[in-house]
């Protein structure tokens, strides 16, 4: 029998073999039949009674979304547990009973490495007690920031074409048409951007963020937008 690491465990240790459950379902109608949350139920507990582990709570969010680990108060209490060392290991049924996202599931991967307890997602065999287990969930850390740096570069693809088509990026531009054109008409006339600057500071003219303190290369951007 493997038993979950655990912080400062030693083998004599009987909190090693303590962990805690996790279940969801995603509808109310699910929450109010209880089958999705018993069939998970079951899983863990037969998986524990396999493993010789002590099932100490099972925490269940009934009709709580998995588009985000936010919002569900369940599960921040069965992170409590493992990240307190009351448990040594979170067990799930399913990977989407925890997360649909693959990022969110790499960040707790680290959250777990970091923290000294396990992580155990049945369905696709993750499990960091074993070798095997902990090779698969780095392989789908690694997919995960493949997954990042793809979404990256597709945003800076985006923006590139934009700006490629003469779309403005940016913050929308608030500033008082008036100040403008004084900036353009003072560049105009040949004054340094240091001296418009010092100018509006000195007449206590806001800024397009409301502030007051002015910088030759705000001017210097605000001349040169027109």
């Amino acid at each position: 029998m493997t038993t979950p690491k655990r912080q400062k465990a030693t083998r004599s240790d009987p909190d090693t073999t303590r962990v805690v459950g996790y279940i969801r379902v995603s509808t109310d109608e699910q929450a109010t039949s209880g089958l999705g949350l018993e069939a998970q139920r079951a899983v863990i507990v037969a998986e524990c009674q396999r493993r010789g582990w002590v099932l100490t709570e099972v925490y269940e969010d009934a009709g709580a979304s998995a588009k985000s680990m936010v919002g569900r108060p369940a599960l921040q209490e069965a992170l409590d547990a493992v990240r307190s060392h009351e448990a040594a290991a979170l067990v799930v049924a399913k990977l989407d009973r925890l997360s649909r996202s693959l990022l969110d599931f790499a960040a707790l991967m680290e959250d777990s490495r970091t923290g000294g307890w396990a992580l155990v997602i049945l369905d696709l065999g993750v499990d960091t007690t074993t070798p095997s287990g902990e090779m698969v969930a780095n392989v789908m850390a690694t997919f995960a920031q493949f997954e990042r740096r793809l979404i990256g570069q597709r945003t800076k693809d985006a923006l590139a074409v934009k700006k490629a088509q003469g779309v403005k990026l940016g913050r929308p531009r608030v500033l008082d048409e008036a100040v403008r054109a004084r900036i353009v008409e003072e560049r105009g006339a040949g004054k340094t951007l240091a001296a418009i600057a010092e100018g509006l500071l000195a007449d206590g003219v806001p800024t397009a963020q409301g502030g007051v303190q002015w910088y030759p290369s705000t001017v210097k951007a605000v001349a040169e937008a027109g």
